[in-house]
């Protein structure tokens, strides 16, 4: 390899170019001599493993801005990666090049490690127009230096890239959740075209057939997440929708209680994946200051299968007779035959995890995988998940903390999905009306959260766009605690209500979630909140009782409750992340002296890892 370098005359060349583990390099000491190159020209055969062909031209920016203040005594620790903007399979070979040794901040050498390159631009002069290229940065970079030093935006290959995963990933995914959501609330619906009197439901039974549901699904959550990263994505999921369409047809031909009661238990045992399960794939395709808007959009496929549930049933409640059958059960079976019929489409269309991903090139998908290890150190599928991994992630007390933020937001959640329209009939609204009504608080929850989540990314923080929702939703239920009388003034705060939870509730799962690093831990603790979070659901069936209507009191005193303990729970995880990079950034992590080996498996616990604040 040759290469010829324009210099000024101030600067003369005390150093030579190397170039090492299929990766050019530039040693230090040589920087410091090319700060006042106009260039280095780079002459390589046209077949050469380096991939960058002949005659190309790079151009150094400044090197005042290249070495971050965690590294001491830089021209003794560590060289220069040069990368090529035009091509994702050069920042790959890069990225998988050794350099060092290196001096972190808590002060142990570690010989083997990646260089920070969001210091190691490169630009690149090769015709008229010069950019710089895409910032790759290793596990091993703090974020508080990443913040210090220029960041342009991506480019039009990063964009068109990540508008092709959006389209291919995003639209199913909430297609499928908001089918999984409405067939799991559309006895609310069911309820209201006289099921509880046909099936002669007293006292409590409603409310068992409710809570029935969420007892598999609380169990298998965890074990699905397993199965799924086995399996692979598209044939679990699709295979769980096409069985919870199948069980949601057959509540629609149930003649009691009891037939009632095992279609809701195995809706639950099929449902027990979807959530857990399309937020962890979601997380392994994007960086996390992406990711807000993303899940958010796919969280609230929970208002709109609530504002498209209510549309849904006020048409196919006036179907009440046809071919025998009473409207209810008609809820039952048109949408439980709709989710079954595009279960198959989802077989095709749901994609895998990166590696896997047939919709984009070699060069896509690798550099996919380059984005996610920059951002938290993992690819899709770095470590096959093992049960006997499950009991360490749990040893961080962390992870309990995000399980109490999660069901704070679910009671009010579940009451108000599941009861929403009975409370709206009780206020002397017919049936069809009720329905209808229903709508418009789902539809502003949807517009709120998209807001809240576009913001939130856009500011890349997470914990004051918790806090605003939760407050929404605490003064929704305080009203409806307070005003007994005023039919506007209640059905107001039912916006409140839905606007607030609906909103926050997508912000700290992805909080949570995108702040665990790892694949072992993220697959854990992700199902874990889920779980756990949605033993709420339990508890919102029984908070809203029949002889306690029309004001509920027990019911809106029970979801105010919680969602004080999810604001509380918000805080102390605030608190607590931000002590923790605190303590990293001054070298006082437990985990400072881990092997390089054991460090692969820490994930969020690694030394030099930074929580999203």
């Amino acid at each position: 390899m040759t290469l010829s370098l324009t210099q000024s005359a101030s600067n003369p060349i005390r150093s030579i170019i190397r170039k090492t583990d299929s990766a050019l390099h530039v040693a230090l000491p040589t920087l410091s001599s090319l700060s006042g190159c106009s260039g280095v020209k780079i002459d390589e055969p046209d077949d050469s493993p380096m991939g960058y062909g002949p005659s190309k031209r790079l151009t150094f920016l400044n090197p005042s801005m290249v070495f971050p203040p965690c590294f001491t005594s830089p021209r003794q620790h560590t060289d220069l990666l040069l990368i090529q903007k035009t091509s994702f399979a050069i920042a790959i070979r890069a990225y998988k090049s050794s350099i060092g040794p290196r001096v972190c901040p808590c002060g142990v050498v570690q010989p083997r490690v990646l260089v920070h390159y969001r210091y190691c631009y490169i630009m690149d002069s090769y015709g008229k127009s010069t950019t710089v290229s895409p910032s790759v940065v290793s596990i091993n970079a703090s974020p508080q230096h990443q913040t210090n030093t220029i960041k342009p935006g991506p480019n039009a290959t990063e964009r068109k890239l990540l508008a092709k995963i959006d389209i291919r990933l995003i639209p199913i995914l909430t297609i499928l959740y908001i089918l999984a959501f409405l067939d799991r609330v559309n006895i609310s619906n069911a309820a209201i075209f006289g099921l509880k009197g046909d099936l002669d439901l007293g006292g409590v039974e409603y409310n068992t057939a409710l809570t029935i549901f969420f007892v598999p699904y609380i169990l298998f959550e965890i074990p699905s997440n397993i199965l799924m990263k086995q399996l692979r994505p598209h044939i679990w999921l699709s295979l769980c929708m096409f069985l919870f369409g199948l069980v949601t047809c057959l509540q629609g031909f149930v003649q009691n209680y009891g037939g009632l009661l095992a279609t809701r238990f195995f809706l639950g045992l099929f449902e027990a994946g979807m959530f857990p399960g399309c937020f962890y794939l979601i997380a392994m395709w994007y960086k996390r200051e992406e990711a807000q808007k993303r899940y958010s959009f796919f969280f609230s496929a929970t208002t709109l299968a609530g504002a498209f549930g209510g549309l849904l049933a006020s048409a196919i409640g006036k179907m009440d007779g046809m071919q025998g059958f009473r409207g209810w059960r008609w809820i039952f079976i048109l949408e439980g035959l709709l989710t079954c019929t595009l279960s198959f489409l989802c077989y095709f269309l749901i994609t895998d995890f990166p590696e896997e991903a047939s919709f984009l090139s070699e060069d896509e998908r690798e550099f996919v995988k380059a984005r996610l290890l920059a951002d938290v150190g993992h690819s899709g599928r770095e470590t096959d998940l093992r049960v006997k991994d499950i009991p360490d992630v749990f040893k961080d007390y962390k992870i309990f903390v995000g399980g109490l933020m999660y069901i704070g937001l679910v009671v009010p959640a579940y009451g108000y999905a599941y009861f929403a329209p009975t409370i709206l009939k009780d206020l002397g609204y017919s049936a069809i009306q009720t329905q209808l009504r229903s709508v418009p608080p789902w539809v502003c929850a949807f517009a709120f959260a998209m807001t809240i989540a576009a913001i939130s990314d856009h500011l890349k923080r997470r914990f004051a766009f918790t806090m605003l929702p939760i407050l929404l939703a605490i003064s929704g239920f305080s009203v409806l605690l307070a005003v007994h009388d005023n039919v506007k003034v209640q059905y107001t705060a039912l916006f409140l209500v839905a606007m607030g939870c609906y909103s926050a509730m997508p912000v700290i799962v992805c909080w949570f979630n995108l702040n665990l690093g790892g694949h072992r831990r993220r697959a854990v603790g992700t199902a874990w909140q889920i779980g756990f979070g949605n033993i709420g659901g339990i508890i919102a069936t029984y908070s809203f009782i029949s002889k306690d209507a029309p004001r509920y009191t027990k019911g809106y005193a029970i979801c105010l409750g919680f969602a004080c303990l999810s604001a509380i729970s918000c805080v102390v995880y605030y608190i607590a992340i931000t002590r923790e990079n605190m303590k990293r950034e001054i070298g006082q992590s437990k985990h400072c002296n881990a092997t390089e080996e054991e460090k692969k498996t820490l994930g969020d616990l690694h030394p030099e890892y930074r929580y999203l604040d």
